[in-house]
């Protein structure tokens, strides 16, 4: 029986996993484009660019709004905005209105983060492993993405894909129960509390490098891994479903295990260490032929998994008076920076080879490990301590 105090936090987690099956469904959704379509790598990896730029671009306005007002109403909003987006991907008859439509999706998950994490920070209340919880909800949501797309169009085609809305539909229904569960102590459009403490923006500017070193990483391999699975094993879409299937459950298991090891040896060491793993592991995914390739396929998403929810509470202690736009960085970005090298990938895969491509994946944990070397373990500042700022017009208000 779930308590009422762990109700938020839990309501929370599961309507991630639905905003996030949309994160994972571009990728895997770039097989079909490829055989249905007769995309290039390049023009595939066009399509996780589109899910990606307008994202990246949108995510800090949405992360500075957060800042200010309480938006609740996002939440769901967003959800089916992200799910329509993608699901109408695969029935466009063009490629301008294939990207159109996932660039619509994007933006939904963009909208959807920064206010998420914001709410599940305060349903946390300070605890790492809660957090964990929250972004195991979104790795999970990665997770099923590649099941749920074979499903739908390896039987139904592209066509079939307007059924991928469906957890749109469930997660907003959870973000609409979780919003209403947490009882908010203000009201939407009220001012966001501002914590005591100061903004360390060269600490988080340094994390915010590594983070974009991670993305890069993850998004390479997802959008490519399914293919290139198939290539060394000679085996078909299920051998290549499976891979991306391992790349993102990988994920689930190490966000959690992320947050119970930070809380007993400290959040940098846990992700200085990941970022080590990582190196080895994609090395692996590249360079060790044969069916060999599904365990460091594992051990890459426990690296690149890890880090995951702890970039987020370092990313938001280091600015704990921008809480929202530390977290439209650091969880956002994670997956729509990458995008916006995918087509490099792509277009060198075309150039060259798919394996030649993903080999300068094996390079960036490691400078994204060298970017952490320096930064120190911030405190967050108690809870007392934050006090809400007055809104325009308020007596002694700005």
């Amino acid at each position: 029986m779930i308590s009422k105090r762990d109700r938020p936090i839990v309501l929370l987690s599961l309507g991630h996993a639905c905003v996030d099956v949309y994160q994972g469904a571009v990728a895997a959704l770039v097989p079909y484009f490829v055989a249905e379509r007769a995309y290039t790598y390049a023009a595939a990896s066009g399509v996780v660019l589109a899910a990606s730029l307008l994202s990246s671009l949108v995510q800090p306005l949405f992360g500075a709004l957060t800042d200010r007002w309480a938006l609740p109403w996002l939440l769901p909003l967003s959800t089916l905005t992200a799910g329509a987006g993608i699901a109408l991907g695969g029935v466009t008859d063009s490629y301008a209105l294939t990207l159109t439509a996932v660039a619509v999706g994007g933006v939904g998950v963009a909208a959807y983060h920064p206010e998420a994490a914001r709410a599940a920070r305060a349903a946390a209340r300070g605890s790492h492993t809660a957090m964990g919880w929250f972004s195991l909800g979104g790795n999970v949501g990665f997770a099923l993405a590649p099941p749920l797309v074979w499903a739908v169009v390896a039987t139904g085609g592209l066509g079939a894909s307007p059924l991928l809305a469906v957890p749109a539909v469930v997660g907003a229904a959870l973000c609409g129960a979780a919003v209403l569960s947490a009882g908010a102590t203000r009201a939407s459009g009220g001012r966001t509390a501002v914590a005591a403490g100061t903004d360390d923006w060269a600490s988080f500017l340094r994390l915010t490098g590594a983070v974009v070193c991670r993305s890069v990483v993850f998004v390479g391999l997802s959008t490519f891994v399914s293919l290139y699975v198939r290539e060394r094993t000679g085996g078909g879409s299920t051998a290549g479903t499976v891979a991306l299937f391992v790349l993102y459950l990988g994920g689930a298991v190490g966000t959690v295990a992320g947050g119970r090891l930070a809380d007993r040896f400290g959040r940098l060491k846990v992700v200085r260490r990941s970022y080590a793993l990582t190196v080895l592991a994609v090395a692996g995914v590249v360079l060790v032929p044969g069916p060999a390739v599904y365990l460091f396929v594992a051990l890459t998403s426990a690296g690149l998994y890890v880090p995951f929810s702890l970039h987020i509470t370092l990313g938001q202690d280091y600015l704990p008076r921008r809480v929202g736009t530390a977290s439209g960085v650091t969880l956002g970005l994670t997956v729509s920076v990458g995008g916006l090298a995918a087509p490099a990938v792509g277009m060198l895969a075309d150039a060259t080879s798919l394996r030649a491509a993903l080999v300068p994946l094996v390079v960036l944990p490691a400078v994204g490990r060298l970017l952490l070397c320096r930064l120190r373990e911030p405190s967050p500042p108690p809870p007392e301590h934050a006090v809400e700022e007055p809104a325009a017009g308020d007596a002694g208000g700005r």
